[in-house]
This record gives structure tokens, C-alpha cells and sequence, in this order.
């Protein structure tokens, strides 16, 4: 039985491509800056989010932690959204190993920070309070369904962040699927910010890996402190030869996801007793809800059995689609969920 993973695009194997890549890649030394595959990639990431130099980093996690650290100082704050991947899911990382404190401005619903939220945090940045040093937003924004952040919103933030002296970062895991969604270059989502890490092993398909962008001076810093947190590697060609591929083919195909998530929003939307907003679906990510944790559980229940998996959370599952999951495997889906709610029932 074929197991349809969709908890999270994490969940991804590696194209066959990929697989060849990583058998032929050339190495070197990545800790003396001599393995050819990790420099190319990092180079192509670089130019393609219109920044002077990248770094290879083995996660998400450590390219935002990295950001933070190579933007800041012990000590100091850091603003970001109420609902940001940072302050949720990185195991505080940000404080315990880069020494800052975090401090939550509002996300609304499409992830979006508001300006006057912004200057209202800053006019506090005085002689009496913490040094404030950094902006950290995110796109796309995963608590906030995988919402795309527009270039004008991202602009408008950094502008009043850079003219109080604050360095601004973006949580770029998902990138990509904001720039496929809007239909515009991904350096137009970055041009106006300093530092920005995307990762290669969602959407993009790849096993391992992210890529950590900005100056030549910020990557320079960036590869220092990740060698003090453990993040040196040495052949990491192997690593990389995939993440080549991943920027190279695995781009333009993330419409076929977004597309795919939506088809099965509307088809769940379509069950009864299955409740979702279509319009929070915005590039591969939904989240649906039934009654309670009690049918929920028993949804999850029958759905494994049939080789589906979901991602859980009391009545509520968070669904994410993938190179993985074709047409097909969305028929399939809706089928087995429709019979099981209807049994249910």
C-alpha cells in the first residue's frame, strides 16, 4: 500500500535526480571552503535571492539561528511575529545560544506585521530599555496556513526597521511557494532585507539542507558561529548535489501543489461534517476540522489504515502537499475521507 505522507512536506524522498546527484557529486573539504558542489550551490542560492554570498546549513532551524546571531548581540531584542516558526518551534534557540530576547508583534491572519506596530515597538527603543537590533518575518508563513507575504509588505517593514539601524531576516523556508504563488522572482521577495535562509528539504524536495543568504561580511560571521553550534561539515557535496537539483527542477513545479491543496480544500469542503475555510488556502497548506478530538481521533484512525496520514491536533488535522502527491493520490484522499466520515456519522 502506497502511504500517503502529507504531515508536512518534510516528509518529501529525493527525486531520482537527486539520488544521481548525490552518488556523482565532487567533493572537498567544506571546513576549508574547498568542496566544489557546496560552493556552487551556495553561490546559486545567493544569486537567485539577489544577495552577495550563501551558507550551507544542515536545517531551517540553524539558518534562522545563524541570521540571528550574525544580526545581533547577547543581550539584545529581537522583534518578530506572535506566530513566527522562530518563537513556536525552534526550541528558543534565538535566546539560550544567540543570547537575545524575543519580543511578539501581532501576526494577523495572512501572517502580515503591521507598520504601526512595528514604530510603536520602536519609539521604546531608548536609553532605559534593551537595544533593539533586529526584524525576523517569514514567508511563506507557516501558522498562518502558508500565506505568501507580498514584496510591498516585507518593503514597508524593513524600510521603518532599517531607518531605526535594525538588520531584518526572513524565515524563507517556503519561500519559493510565495514566489510561485504571486508569480514574481524570489529576490523580489528579499531585496529589501539583509539576511534570509531557505530551506531546500520542504516544498523543494531535497533530503537535507538549507541555505543561509546575505553579505559577504554576514556570511563570513554566519560561518564562524556555525562552526562554534556544530554545523561545520566536510563533504557535504553530497548534501548539496541535491539541493542543486532541488533549486534547479523543483521550483516551478510547486504550482502543482498549490494547485493540489486547494482541489482537495474544495473536495473536503464538500464532506459533511467537515469544516474549512477556502480562503485561508493559499499556497500547500490546509488545516480542516470536524466535530471533536474524539472523531477526530477515530478519522486518524481509519485514514492510517488506508495509508493516509494527516497531521493531528485535537478536532483538526494540518494537511501539506507535495511532489509526492499527484492527482490520483487527491481522488484517492477525498474517496477514503468522504466513506469514513460517512460511516462515522
Amino acid at each position: 500500500m502506497k502511504i500517503l505522507d502529507m504531515r508536512s512536506d518534510t516528509t518529501t524522498h529525493p527525486t531520482p535526480q537527486m539520488r544521481r546527484a548525490i552518488f556523482e557529486a565532487e567533493v572537498g573539504d567544506d571546513g576549508h571552503s574547498e568542496d566544489p558542489t557546496v560552493n556552487r550551490l551556495q553561490q546559486m542560492a545567493a544569486d537567485m535571492l539577489g544577495k552577495e554570498a550563501g551558507l550551507l546549513t544542515p536545517s531551517g532551524s540553524m539558518g534562522n539561528l545563524l541570521g540571528v546571531m550574525s544580526n545581533s548581540s547577547p543581550g539584545d531584542e529581537v522583534l518578530l511575529g506572535s506566530e513566527a516558526h522562530i518563537l513556536w518551534f525552534e526550541m528558543g534557540g534565538a535566546t539560550t545560544v544567540a543570547g537575545t530576547l524575543l519580543r511578539a508583534l501581532p501576526n494577523d491572519e495572512q501572517g502580515n506585521i503591521a507598520v504601526a506596530d512595528l514604530e510603536a515597538a520602536l519609539r521604546q527603543n531608548h536609553t532605559h530599555s534593551r537595544n533593539i537590533s533586529m526584524l525576523c518575518l517569514e514567508n511563506t508563513h507557516n501558522r498562518c496556513g502558508g500565506a505568501a507575504i507580498s514584496a510591498e509588505n516585507t518593503s514597508a517593514l524593513a524600510d521603518v526597521a532599517h531607518k531605526n539601524n535594525l538588520k531584518v531576516h526572513i524565515d524563507g523556508a517556503r519561500l519559493f511557494n510565495a514566489a510561485v504563488v504571486q508569480g514574481v522572482p524570489a529576490n523580489e521577495l528579499t531585496k529589501s532585507v539583509d539576511t534570509v535562509s531557505i530551506c531546500l528539504s520542504k516544498g523543494l524536495g531535497a533530503p537535507v539542507g538549507s541555505v543561509l543568504c546575505g553579505s559577504k561580511e554576514t556570511i563570513e560571521k554566519a560561518r564562524r558561529w556555525r562552526k562554534m553550534i556544530g554545523g561545520g561539515m566536510r563533504q557535504a557535496g553530497v548534501i548539496a548535489a541535491a539541493g542543486i537539483v532541488a533549486l534547479e527542477t523543483m521550483i516551478e513545479r510547486l504550482a502543482d501543489d498549490h494547485k493540489n491543496a486547494k482541489r482537495l480544500a474544495q473536495g473536503l469542503s464538500q464532506i459533511k461534517g467537515v469544516t474549512i475555510d477556502l480562503n485561508k488556502v493559499k499556497t500547500n497548506m490546509l488545516r480542516f476540522a470536524v466535530a471533536d478530538s474524539a472523531l477526530a481521533g477515530l478519522l486518524n484512525k481509519q485514514l492510517l489504515e488506508k495509508g493516509i496520514k494527516f497531521g493531528p491536533g485535537g478536532n483538526s488535522f494540518r494537511v501539506v502537499t507535495h511532489w509526492m502527491i499527484d492527482d490520483a493520490d487527491v481522488d484517492y484522499i477525498l474517496e477514503h475521507t468522504a466513506s469514513i466520515m460517512k460511516e462515522l456519522s
